[in-house]
């Protein structure tokens, strides 16, 4: 509520919220995009691998190029325009600059972003779920410590799940489980870059052609996305995954208080206060009626008759006991929402969802036979797939997270469908991104 008020108040001042962004792809483009609309914010630099290829996103969201004339932050901060640029610190020092938004999608460019922007005094927005999920509880502790906001993207699936869980709770509602929609099948967890445009109804050449990314796409479909999502969820809103991780049930609005309840009153929940991913079509591929494959969801409990009288009475679908009900979002979209958390976090102090304890894990499981030797390809690719698992689990396993089984070799060969684990890879203990994980399992223990 207010957002906007309170950012044309800014505007009108003469200091709209001044924002920067590292990765200028899809996610990053529809942000810059909607940015452009509201005066209460000024893009004060765009960093990216290629300052070509922002440029190019810009021209696409039709940016004119005198928007982007700036030579340097402070030309930018002076004139209202915005600097492009591929020195991403540079961007992070830059005078001015409040919010610094990380779209980049690379688990170790996330943390090292976050940790120089808290190291300069900026509000982090965490586009990257999958440096959320390496180590996001230990950067909000950080960013707290500091006086900062640390927030998940708003737009995103797990900020919008967020958010109904928050309502929930705040009206004194008891959360059964959290989640979202997606397309799942079980042999999907094997799919490689190979043939995924196959079961996304495109050939490779028209792919290709849309810019479509394959080890990206594959990771929507193989299960890792919704693993890592779903990781994110746990962690920012103190629920713990189900120990055999995410079932997938079918499942359409309809029925979501049914099957999204305990098992001893006829769900498919082993316990509750957990996450699940629920599929738009049935193990036979036939469509789900009324689908969420778009949406998210909260199922929660009536505390008293009185309130499962009211969920009757208001005319709330509920499962045969009727005491468990839903509410659902049918849609999410993605980064032109992105600006709620840019102004929450400027305005309010407050993120838009953030790691709250280490519930939840996404690891590393082998898509086939994989030899002593063989390199990990990580998210999206031919060696492995993320698995969502209880982070108590995760750490007594020794697990290997998905976000680092890239660039790695394996020590020992291992079966289709294993766990792999720290024992199982030949990982550089020095490297930046594997100490400060570690250091994050040590703080929060799981």
């Amino acid at each position: 509520m207010n957002l906007d008020s309170k950012l044309r108040r800014r505007a009108a001042e003469g200091k709209p919220v001044r924002v920067g962004i590292i990765g200028a792809g899809k996610f990053g483009a529809m942000f810059l995009s909607q940015a452009g609309h509201h005066p209460g914010y000024h893009v004060l630099g765009i960093a990216d691998l290629s300052a070509e290829r922002a440029k190019a996103s810009l021209k696409r969201i039709g940016w004119t190029e005198d928007r982007y004339a700036a030579k340097d932050a402070a030309s930018a901060l002076k004139d209202g325009t915005t600097w492009i640029t591929e020195d991403s610190d540079a961007l992070i020092e830059a005078d001015g600059l409040e919010v610094l938004i990380d779209a980049t999608g690379s688990p170790a460019a996330g943390i090292r972003h976050a940790l120089k922007g808290i190291e300069n005094g900026r509000h982090l927005v965490m586009v990257n779920v999958e440096a959320d999920v390496l180590a996001g509880p230990l950067l909000a502790r950080k960013a707290e410590a500091a006086g900062l906001v640390y927030s998940l993207a708003y737009g995103d699936q797990p900020a919008l799940i967020a958010e109904m869980v928050d309502w929930a709770r705040a009206v004194g509602l008891d959360v059964i489980c959290a989640g979202k929609g997606t397309k799942y099948l079980p042999a999907y967890h094997h799919v490689t870059p190979d043939d995924v445009w196959t079961h996304y109804g495109l050939t490779p050449e028209q792919a290709a052609a849309g810019g479509m990314n394959p080890q990206m796409f594959n990771s929507f479909l193989d299960g890792t996305k919704s693993a890592i999502e779903m990781a994110a969820v746990s962690n920012a809103c103190d629920l713990v995954p189900q120990d055999h991780g995410l079932e997938f049930p079918p499942c359409g609005v309809d029925d979501l208080p049914r099957v999204l309840s305990p098992r001893e009153t006829g769900g498919h929940l082993s316990r509750k206060g957990t996450v699940e991913v629920i599929s738009s079509v049935e193990r036979d591929g036939r469509p789900v009626f009324r689908d969420l494959r778009w949406g998210v969801y909260a199922t929660f409990e009536a505390p008293s008759d009185y309130v499962a009288r009211c969920f009757s009475e208001y005319g709330l679908l509920t499962d045969p006991t009727g005491r468990y009900s839903a509410m659902y979002k049918p849609y999410h979209l993605i980064g032109l929402e992105l600006g709620l958390s840019v102004a929450s976090a400027a305005l309010r102090g407050e993120p838009t969802g953030a790691p709250r304890a280490w519930s939840g894990d996404a690891v590393a499981v082998a898509k086939r036979s994989l030899k002593q030797g063989d390199t990990l390809d990580g998210e999206g690719g031919y060696t492995v797939y993320g698995k969502l698992m209880p982070a108590a689990a995760s750490k007594a396993a020794g697990a290997l997270p998905i976000g680092l089984a890239h660039g790695i070799a394996l020590r020992k060969s291992v079966a289709p469908d294993q766990v792999l684990t720290w024992e199982d890879v030949a990982v550089d203990e020095t490297d930046p991104t594997y100490r400060f994980r570690r250091e994050m399992e040590a703080a929060f223990g799981g």
